[in-house]
Formats: C-alpha cells, sequence, structure tokens
C-alpha cells in the first residue's frame, strides 16, 4: 500500500501494576454511559470514556513521538470517513477502540470524574495524553497466542512497516500502525444490525461468557488459521450458538432457534465482507446489482440480507463468472453456497417472525455452518473467502465446478501450506493421482 494512502491507528499496551483491572475499569465506565443512553437519560454524544496514556515515573524525557500522535486527532475533523483506532492489549487479551479525541491537556482538571476510571486519581497517575473513546470492541479474550495472530495483520510505522510482534518493536508506546485491509471496527450500519443498534461494549458484555467456547471451536473445529480468517463478531455469534446448542440439544422443550438466529448472523456478516472485498477491484458493470427495484453497488458498503446475498452470487452469470475467477474457492463460493445462504436465511426468517423452528432444521443448519459430518460453510469461507492472486485465478478458467457440500467427506486441507487451504481435488500437483469421487 502506498505509504500516502495509509490511514494510521495506535496500538497500546496497558500495565496491570497500575491497576489490576484496567481494562475492566474503562469498560465499566463506559457500558454506564451506554445503559444510560439506552435509559433516555443521556445523548448518544454522552457516551464515552478517557483512556490515559499513563507517563512512567522513571521515564524523565517527553514522550518522543508525542507530537505525531497529536497529529492524529486533526484527521477526526477533516470530513474523513475514516475511523481512527486504539488497539489496546496486556498480551492475553486484545481490544480495539473507536477514538474520538485525543488531547494532551489533563482531563482531570476539566471537571469529567464521571468518564475517567476513579483509579488515575487515586493513584495519582500523570498521563502524556489522554483518548476520548466513543465505544471498545473485544478482538480476542485471555488467548495470548491470538493476540499475537492478529496483531501481526498491523504494521509498526517506526520499525520498517514490520508485522508488529509482541516479542520485538514494542518500544515508545503507543506504536503508530497501519494494517493493509482497513478494516471499519465502528461502522454504524454494521452495528444497527448485528448488535440491534447497541455499543460494541455492550453487545461483548453480553456475549462475554463465550471465550472458552471461542477456544474450543478454534483448536478442535475450525483450526486456529480459519478461526482467526473469520470477523471477530462472527466467531463471537458462532461460540454463542454452539454453546446455546451443546448445552440444550438434548432438552426436547428447549426452543433451538436461537441457534439458527446467531449461526445465520455470522454467515451474513461474513458473506458480506467476503463479497466486499473481493468485488472492490472488480468492474463497475460487475459491482451493480439490482436490489429490490434500485441499481446498487454491491461494494459500497451496505450489509445485504443473505437472500440478497445469495441473488447477487449466483443470479448474474457474468458477476458469477469473476467472483469464480477472482475468489479463492471460487467456484464453491457460487456454485454451492447460495443455495445454503437461501436454506439459512428461510429458516431464519421463520425464527424472526417467531415461528416455531423445527428442531431437525436447527440441527440441518448448524450442520451446514459448523461443519457436522461435512465441510462447513462458514468454515469453507474462512479459508477461501479471500482474493486469489492471478495465478490461482488463472488456473480457475476452464476448471470444472465442483460439486462441494456435506457429501463430499473426503475434503481434506493441505497440511503442507495451510495459509491456502488448497483443496484436493481443484488445485492438485502435476504428479497427483486423482481424487476420488
Amino acid at each position: 500500500m502506498p505509504a500516502t494512502d495509509r490511514a494510521h491507528h495506535l496500538l497500546g499496551v496497558w500495565n496491570p501494576s497500575y491497576e489490576a483491572d484496567a481494562m475492566e475499569a474503562h469498560l465499566e465506565v463506559l457500558l454506564r454511559h451506554a445503559r444510560a443512553h439506552r435509559a433516555e437519560e443521556s445523548e448518544e454524544e454522552d457516551v464515552y470514556v478517557w483512556w490515559g496514556k499513563v507517563r512512567s515515573s522513571n521515564r524523565q524525557q517527553p514522550m518522543v513521538h508525542l507530537d505525531q500522535v497529536l497529529a492524529l486527532d486533526a484527521m477526526l475533523g477533516d470530513g474523513s470517513e475514516r475511523e481512527l483506532h486504539l488497539y489496546l492489549t496486556d498480551y492475553r487479551s486484545l481490544y480495539v477502540a473507536h477514538v474520538a479525541e485525543i488531547t494532551s491537556d489533563d482531563v482531570l482538571d476539566d471537571d469529567d470524574d464521571d468518564h475517567v476510571p476513579s483509579y488515575y486519581r487515586e493513584a495519582g497517575l500523570s498521563c502524556d495524553c489522554w483518548f476520548r473513546l466513543f465505544d471498545i470492541r473485544r478482538v480476542v479474550a485471555d488467548d495470548t497466542l491470538a493476540v499475537i495472530a492478529e496483531l501481526k495483520k498491523l504494521r509498526n510505522a517506526h520499525y520498517h512497516d514490520r508485522p508488529v510482534s509482541l516479542y520485538g518493536g514494542m518500544v515508545d508506546l503507543p506504536l503508530l500502525v497501519w494494517r493493509d485491509d482497513e478494516v471499519r471496527w465502528f461502522d454504524a450500519a454494521l452495528r444497527e444490525r448485528y448488535t440491534n443498534g447497541r455499543f460494541w461494549v455492550e453487545f461483548d458484555a453480553e456475549q462475554g461468557g463465550n471465550a472458552a467456547m471461542q477456544a474450543e471451536l478454534r483448536d478442535h473445529r475450525f483450526g486456529p488459521a480459519l478461526w482467526e480468517a473469520l470477523d471477530p463478531a462472527a466467531r463471537s455469534f458462532i461460540a454463542s450458538a454452539e454453546q446455546i446448542f451443546r448445552a440444550h440439544h438434548r432438552d426436547a422443550a428447549f426452543d433451538l432457534s436461537p441457534v439458527a438466529v446467531n449461526l445465520a448472523r455470522a454467515l451474513e456478516l461474513q458473506v458480506n465482507l467476503v463479497l466486499r472485498h473481493a468485488l472492490r477491484r472488480a468492474p463497475r458493470d460487475v459491482r451493480l446489482a439490482n436490489v429490490d427495484g434500485t441499481t446498487r453497488d454491491l461494494a459500497d458498503g451496505t450489509n445485504w440480507t443473505l437472500g440478497a446475498l445469495a441473488d447477487a452470487i449466483d443470479r448474474d452469470d457474468a458477476r458469477a463468472a469473476w467472483l469464480g475467477e477472482h475468489l479463492r474457492k471460487g467456484r464453491w463460493f457460487t456454485g454451492s453456497l447460495p443455495s445454503v445462504v437461501r436454506m439459512v436465511a428461510e429458516v431464519r426468517n421463520a425464527a424472526a417472525h417467531t415461528e416455531a423452528v423445527p428442531r431437525e432444521a436447527v440441527v440441518r443448519v448448524r450442520a451446514q455452518l459448523v461443519g457436522v459430518g461435512c465441510a462447513g460453510a462458514l468454515v469453507e469461507l474462512a479459508g477461501w473467502g479471500r482474493v486469489a492472486p492471478a495465478s490461482v485465478a488463472d488456473r480457475a478458467r476452464g476448471r470444472q465446478r465442483p460439486r462441494g457440500g456435506c457429501h463430499r467427506p473426503w475434503l481434506r486441507w493441505s497440511l503442507v501450506h495451510p495459509e491456502r487451504f488448497v483443496h484436493s481435488q481443484t488445485v492438485a500437483s502435476p504428479d497427483s493421482s486423482p481424487a476420488p469421487p
């Protein structure tokens, strides 16, 4: 990515020696104001918390790059739609915050204590600068290996633009970072659709009990590489669905509809991300589609419904052909996925309209998406849902479309190059034997 096009963000580390539960203290303040707004006791702009960059008592010099950090504040008022993110970690967990303001003024002097955790004043802490945060999302909970993997997606601008490593280059904090994929963690439309308009801090508080299930799914169902390729919200939806299913699937009186709803949300979110990312480099005529009688750009950031997604993928031959050539596993994406999406949409719509969803329908959705007795669609999406390099797209031309789906139990992943997730039939070496039928 050209340096002029990079949107810089920040990465900080919180030190438990200042406060054992520093992150929890900030989340508590933010949640209190979010709930007050939900109760119509305050305005949305009153929902924020201040995060201080604590100055170590052992450091005598000023923060060496304070001017660069403060300069990012100017971006917030330039009319740009770019988000400014502050990533925060203690090496075990990782959060990302939506920055509203950066200041070197001491907010403790501004009579704004209601938005500042009390330990700053009680411990007499001095800060180089303060960040006003509108919202905070949890990316990884209590999993150092997952934190390492997520931080590798960030580039350290002061360390030769190398991927961030917990064990090298973590000096002069907060780090100035950027990433190849410009993620909108706090997109308003995304939040409205997947959290029912609540703040992400509220959503995470409700989903907080599924960290162990996320680790279980990562280690024993998806594998680390595939699990980390999923959006954090999708991971949370999947873990919540699986937690409910495992706890209640033997209880015939229990309504399993939430399992289908959560899995449908994960599928919708992930397909939207894959399709949007793929079509950003597509010709304009491929991106444009008729949605409910209106011509729309499928890559404009809108989060489409499952039904609209299925139609967008397979109802236009030119678009299907382009996606088939330019996505890894593109033939599966355009051939097998739309029927799965429509099936899930039917079940989710029934649940949304308070209809009783048959248990066998929920079981079928879970099997198709998570992968029970088959290669699940969410597993496939995590592995193949990336734009393919030109060489892969070239090889895709003329290739027969694989049938895919649950009737192919011999599907296997490459153990030599797991990042490619090569299907043994569709990309075979010249001397390989034919794949079994």
